[in-house]
């Protein structure tokens, strides 16, 4: 292990991100009442630009009234390059601060970026008094953000998390599709013909370089990484294959649009208790084995060490955060 090692960010599970338009204020009691565990009101992509204003008000009204139990309560403001974003920080942090767990921020395309919402928030949690500190989530969603991803995710030590943006980030680069989330059927290997004259076609992961460098940058900085929205709610198998493949690649979790795409993206982003128990018995076995000086220990038949043990840390200790959640 490197001499260097990644900061701690605060405790909080985040197997499912439920965005929640601002102006949609019948949704805010269903979204509180979900088993999201983070929700995020959205300030930007989800509100007409004559409606800023009154989802402004409507979520800080929110915050403050709603019982969110144990969830963590995030608020996406507009992006930088935007006249709505200081009013969204001073309105938003000011009027509910001392109840608001994150901010999102969309677009973030330099580290100064984000020093400029630490700096504003900082100002603002010290002229309010406020006890608790916010933090931020950031996304990247675009060329010039994935450009500068090293220094945007060691911008801040505000900074928990680093979110993927799939549709913004097509449109940045120009890309040609309209989908966000998912497979493109034109990004894909033909192969050479076969004994009988026919040739496979297999379809790959058009976001897999970006979201896996996404990943690299936030483990390596302590952040939690958050794979996008699926757009199409209806495809069930789908979310499902997308969420497997961000996990596989070490998301922590991964956005929900529908209210029907929480539970599977706490499923496949949490542990199952077939893990659980696994990881468990993976501890029991290099105890047992450290007894006998032994630094690695045969166990289901193959050979484990201590990397075995620090994965299996991992596993426990979120299945305890998942366990308090729900107490």
């Amino acid at each position: 292990m490197s001499f260097t090692t990644p900061r701690e960010v605060p405790a909080r599970l985040n197997r499912s991100q439920l965005a929640v338009p601002g102006i949609q204020s019948r949704m805010f009691e269903k979204a509180a009442n979900s088993n999201a565990d983070i929700v995020f009101l959205d300030l930007e992509d989800a509100v007409a630009p004559d409606d800023k204003n009154q989802a402004r008000h409507q979520v800080i009204e929110a915050v403050n009234d709603i019982d969110w139990g144990n969830k963590s309560i995030s608020v996406r403001i507009n992006g930088l390059d935007t006249h709505y974003m200081y009013r969204d920080i001073i309105d938003v942090v000011e009027g509910c601060g001392s109840k608001l767990d994150l901010l999102l921020v969309p677009k973030v395309g330099t580290a100064s970026d984000v020093y400029a919402i630490d700096m504003l928030l900082t100002q603002i949690e010290v002229a309010m008094g406020f006890k608790n500190r916010i933090g931020l989530e950031v996304m990247i969603e675009s060329a010039l953000g994935m450009q500068n991803i090293k220094e945007i995710a060691c911008a801040s030590n505000r900074m928990e998390s680093l979110h993927f943006g799939a549709g913004d980030y097509g449109a940045s680069l120009h890309a040609h599709t309209t989908h966000i989330g998912g497979v493109n059927n034109d990004y894909a290997v033909l192969a050479d013909e076969d004994k009988n004259g026919e040739r496979k076609t297999y379809i790959s992961d058009i976001h897999h370089h970006a979201l896996s460098t996404l990943i690299v940058a936030a483990r390596a900085n302590g952040l939690r990484p958050i794979d996008s929205a699926f757009g199409d709610y209806s495809d069930k198998d789908g979310y499902i294959a997308s969420a497997k493949r961000a996990a596989a690649l070490g998301c922590e979790g991964k956005w929900a649009i529908h209210p029907s795409q929480i539970d599977l993206a706490n499923e496949i982003m949490g542990p199952s208790p077939q893990e659980i128990i696994r990881a468990k018995n993976i501890l029991k076995a290099m105890e047992a084995g450290a007894k006998e000086g032994k630094g690695a220990v045969t166990f289901e038949g193959r050979m484990i060490d201590y990397a075995n043990v620090r994965q299996a840390e991992m596993l426990v200790k979120k299945a305890e955060l998942i366990s308090t959640a729900k107490s």
